[in-house]
């Protein structure tokens, strides 16, 4: 199949379309396209993702069963664990985990394991697209010469772009039809065919010059949210000492209508974009033979925050003739922010092996996360379930911690049910009742 062939079937809304993981940008990505008309199969090797998927059942809080059932009966979605069926698709979309080893360095096991995948079932005239968040160099010296293995050649027989995911999950206004997409292919086939298929599905595409270039945008856009919260986690800090609230300078500075952007403080970083990313740029700037300073300390910045928690709540018991050895604790809300079940990175899985390594007893509620899924960080957390939020519980608690703002969360009972509370995220500002009982960390 031409690139005029292949753009004619994306303009046409006719063409296959394979997208490879189907967790968080994934599943919405390939939903996007069922609505847009194409039809889309979902491959993974998580047989119980697949068997949500068929089933019309949604493992993500903010993606409703209903959108995938209508999907599912219009016809136009499908869901495979079988990579066989990779060669009947027109385009192949992958979607796969990035994330950093035991060194922080980029651990690109799911990409390279993906692209091995792709390349046993390459065919010509296939379009190959990368939106896992890597470094600059990746697509070319990594994915391309995997994918060439097949006897296939990029630019001749396949053609190969590279297009940053841009999910905010939870956020309803900015769903990924909604929200511009940046493409860069290795030649100009390969950008024009990208390009074209994106046209179809998204606001607006930005077509960049490279491959290196639309890497490196996704990486920017992280590295500056990760610094700025930096910024604000270091002042939320420094202000405390001076017993001024961090979160009335913030309300306050923002009424200003330019030069100034709102961050906001919290307990660390989550998420599977923030926390890793900018260590991406990192360790490929080192075998460039140059420093990330900025970087790195923001990292070292957001990384402490956890501590900084611990010591706060240590101090707060302290003050009320308690100690964090032996102290019953609460931490309310794991996901890593309000309003969805996404656990990647969450500092709340830090801070209870924190606090239990302190010798305390934590349990935590969390509305959206009924039970700790297993992950590489935390595996010893795995199993464990959230306590009903009841005023016979919270009784039970020697102080609570407040990690995640859930709006479904009623702070204002959380507070009154208990005898102190820990806010890590101005959750609790607004109130006038029992401001005795609250600690900001």
């Amino acid at each position: 199949m031409s690139p005029e062939t292949l753009i004619r079937r994306f303009r046409g809304r006719t063409a296959k379309i394979g997208v490879i993981g189907i967790g968080y940008v994934g599943l919405p990505l390939a939903l996007t396209f069922a609505d847009c008309g194409f039809p889309v199969t979902g491959f993974d090797v998580d047989g119980a993702k697949i068997d949500a998927v068929s089933e019309g059942r949604s493992y993500i809080s903010y993606i409703s069963d209903d959108i995938i059932r209508a999907a599912l009966d219009s016809g136009r979605l499908t869901a495979t664990t079988d990579f066989a069926s990779l060669t009947g698709m027109d385009a192949i979309i992958l979607c796969v985990p990035t994330p950093l080893g035991t060194g922080r360095e980029p651990d690109l096991q799911y990409v390279i394991a993906t692209a091995e995948t792709v390349a046993a079932y390459l065919r010509v005239g296939q379009l190959v697209v990368l939106e896992s968040t890597t470094y600059p160099g990746t697509s070319r010296e990594v994915m391309k010469p995997i994918l060439e293995k097949s006897g296939l050649a990029s630019g001749h027989d396949f053609l190969l772009a590279y297009s940053p995911e841009r999910e905010d999950p939870g956020n309803n206004q900015f769903r990924t039809s909604a929200i511009p997409k940046v493409v860069g292919g290795d030649g100009e086939e390969a950008l024009q065919a990208a390009t074209a298929l994106y046209d179809e599905i998204v606001v607006e595409t930005v077509p960049v010059s490279t491959l290196e270039v639309a890497e490196a945008v996704k990486l920017t856009e992280n590295i500056f949210r990760a610094v700025n919260i930096a910024l604000v986690n270091e002042m939320k800090v420094v202000y405390g000492k001076m017993d001024i609230d961090v979160w009335e300078v913030i309300d306050a500075a923002k009424t200003k209508p330019f030069g100034y952007m709102p961050f906001y403080p919290g307990p660390g970083l989550g998420g599977h974009c923030i926390p890793i990313d900018p260590f991406y740029l990192t360790w490929r700037a080192n075998q460039a033979g140059t420093e990330t300073r900025f970087i790195e300390l923001a990292g070292e910045i957001n990384t402490a925050m956890p501590g900084h928690v611990v010591e706060a709540l240590g101090a707060a018991l302290a003050d009320c003739g308690g100690a964090l050895d032996g102290a019953k604790i609460l931490c309310v809300g794991l996901a890593y922010k309000k309003n969805v079940n996404d656990t990647r990175e969450s500092p709340a899985l830090t801070l209870i092996e924190m606090l239990e390594d302190a010798g305390a007893c934590v349990s935590y509620h969390d509305p959206f996360v009924a039970k700790i899924p297993v992950t590489r960080e935390h595996p010893a957390l795995a199993g464990r379930r959230s306590v009903d939020l009841t005023e016979e519980v919270l009784a039970g608690f020697d102080a609570a911690l407040i990690v995640t703002d859930h709006d479904s969360i009623d702070f204002e009972a959380l507070v009154a049910g208990s005898s102190l509370v820990i806010d890590t995220r101005g959750a609790t500002r607004t109130l006038s009742n029992n401001r005795d009982r609250i600690r900001s960390a």
